[in-house]
């Protein structure tokens, strides 16, 4: 049962490499890195690129996540000081883990979904 569930867990990855071409690829890996930083970047430079696109929307959905849980922290913070700084720190080291892991996909021609919120599409 396990098998089959990771069995078409790579059958879709595969498919998600299908939809870009290795030459949008290959044209667009920097601009995809760069919406890790700046989201709207590929979607500016780039507009027609489905790679670009990709990475952009896991950049903005790693911003909006990121704010959200910043601001739900900062509260938890105030309420309970040293174990909401705590939890706040794992947090922010999440985020920028999942930052360098988008941007190292990107730069690596790889459209692999971030861990925990990949699944989210807001630019379609």
């Amino acid at each position: 049962m396990m098998e089959d569930s990771n069995q078409k867990q790579r059958e879709n990855q595969v498919m998600e490499y299908q939809e870009f071409t290795q030459e949008d690829i290959e044209d667009n890996k920097v601009m995809a890195a760069l919406a890790y930083i700046l989201f709207f970047l590929p979607l500016i430079v780039c507009p027609e690129s489905a790679y670009g696109k990709f990475h952009a929307n896991q950049g903005l959905v790693l911003l909006i996540v990121s704010v959200a849980g910043s601001i739900v922290l900062g509260i938890i913070s105030a309420i309970i000081p040293f174990i909401g700084w705590i939890v706040q720190l794992i947090f922010s080291l999440a985020v920028l883990a999942f930052a360098i892991l988008g941007i190292v996909n990107a730069l690596n021609g790889k459209a692999n979904k971030l861990p925990l919120i990949g699944e989210i599409t807001i630019l379609k």
